[in-house]
C-alpha cells in the first residue's frame, strides 16, 4: 500500500524471501522478521533474523541479525536479486566508514558505565553491581536470588557470537560461607546453562563446575582451590565447551572439557535468544554482604 491505511495489495512474487525450501542441513535457517531500511545514498537493505545451526541441527547463537540488499521491480521489492537467499558476504553498503571496536576487544572496566554489550536479567543492573566502588574493577554484590531462578540473579552477560570462541575472566572473591559463589557462566536459559565457580564447601575452598540442565543441578567436575585471584576461561569450539581455570593466563588447568553444548541450544532449551557468557555472583538464598570483583573480560572469536 501507498498509504499506512491502506487498501493493501499482496506482492505476487510472495514469500519475498524464505528459506523453508532449503531444509535443514542449509547453512542459514529461520529467516523472518525483516524490517526495511533506505540509507542515506538512496540503497535499500533488509535487516533481518536468521539462525546458524551447526554441530547438527542445534542454535546455540538463536536468531541473529543478518543484512540483505534491496533492489526494486515494478514497485516490488526484490530481496537478495539473483540467488533470493541470505548470504554470509555481500559487498558492503555504500556508507561512511565507522570503526568498529573489535569483538576480541578486553573491557577493563575501566569507564564509569558499562558498554551496550552488557546485559542483565529481568531487572537493572545498577542494583547489584558497581563500577566506582573499587575502580577499575566491575564488583558483582552477592544476592540471594540464584541463576536458576527467574528473577534477578547478579549477572551481567554478552552474547555468544561465534561458533568457536574463549571467553575469559579473572576474579578476586573470598567466600565467607558455604552458598557463597561467584565466577563465570554461560547461559541458555535458567533451567540450562554452565557455572564455573569458586565456591566454601565443606570447609575448603574448591573450583566447581555445574551443568544445569532441564533446571537439574550436577557438579560435574571440582577441584580444590586456595586461590582468591584466579583466572576462569571458557573455550567454545562447536559443540564441546571446555573450562579452564589458573593462577595466572599461562598456568591455566582443565577442569573439564567437551561438555555438551547442544543443551545452550534453543532446540533442547527453547526459546530463540542466544546464549550468554557472564559474570555471576551468588548467595544461594541467604543474606550477604560479600561481593566479587573482577579486573576484566575478554571475548574472542577463533
Amino acid at each position: 500500500s501507498e498509504k499506512v491505511t491502506g487498501p493493501y495489495v499482496g506482492n505476487p512474487g510472495n514469500p519475498v524471501l524464505t528459506h523453508r525450501h532449503l531444509g535443514r542441513n542449509y547453512p542459514i535457517v529461520n529467516v523472518g522478521h525483516g524490517d526495511l531500511v533506505e540509507t542515506q545514498n538512496g540503497e535499500w537493505w533488509l535487516v533481518v533474523l536468521a539462525s546458524r545451526p551447526y554441530g547438527g541441527y542445534y542454535r546455540n547463537m538463536g536468531r541473529e541479525t543478518f543484512l540483505v540488499p534491496v533492489t526494486w521491480e515494478d514497485g516490488w521489492p526484490i530481496m537478495s536479486e539473483g540467488s533470493g537467499k541470505v548470504e554470509f558476504t555481500y559487498p558492503k553498503p555504500n556508507l561512511e566508514e565507522h570503526v568498529w571496536l573489535p569483538s576480541g576487544a578486553c573491557d577493563h572496566f575501566d569507564e564509569p558505565t558499562l558498554d551496550f554489550q552488557w546485559n542483565s536479567l529481568r531487572g537493572p543492573l545498577e542494583e547489584y553491581s558497581s563500577l566506582t566502588d573499587r575502580p577499575g574493577f566491575l564488583r558483582l554484590y552477592l544476592k540471594p536470588d540464584k541463576l536458576t531462578d527467574l528473577s534477578t540473579p547478579s549477572f551481567v552477560g554478552r552474547r555468544q557470537q561465534h561458533i568457536n570462541f574463549t571467553a575469559a575472566t579473572v576474579m578476586e572473591f573470598d567466600p565467607k560461607q558455604e552458598g557463597e559463589c561467584a565466577g563465570l557462566v554461560v547461559v541458555q536459559s535458567n533451567e540450562y546453562h554452565y557455572r564455573l565457580t569458586r565456591v566454601l564447601k565443606d570447609g575448603s575452598q574448591r573450583i566447581v563446575l555445574i551443568k544445569c540442565e532441564g533446571g537439574k543441578d550436577e557438579v560435574v567436575a571440582e577441584q580444590e582451590c586456595d586461590l582468591n585471584k584466579i583466572y576462569l576461561r571458557v573455550v567454545a569450539r562447536g559443540q564441546d565447551y571446555s573450562f579452564y581455570y589458573g593462577e595466572t593466563p599461562s598456568s591455566l588447568q582443565l577442569l573439564l572439557g567437551n561438555c555438551d553444548g547442544r543443551i545452550l541450544s534453543t532446540d533442547v532449551a527453547g526459546g530463540f535468544v542466544g546464549t550468554y557468557i557472564g559474570l555471576y555472583a551468588s548467595s544461594n538464598g541467604e543474606t550477604s554482604e560479600n561481593f566479587a570483583d573482577f579486573d576484566w573480560f575478554e571475548y574472542t572469536s577463533l
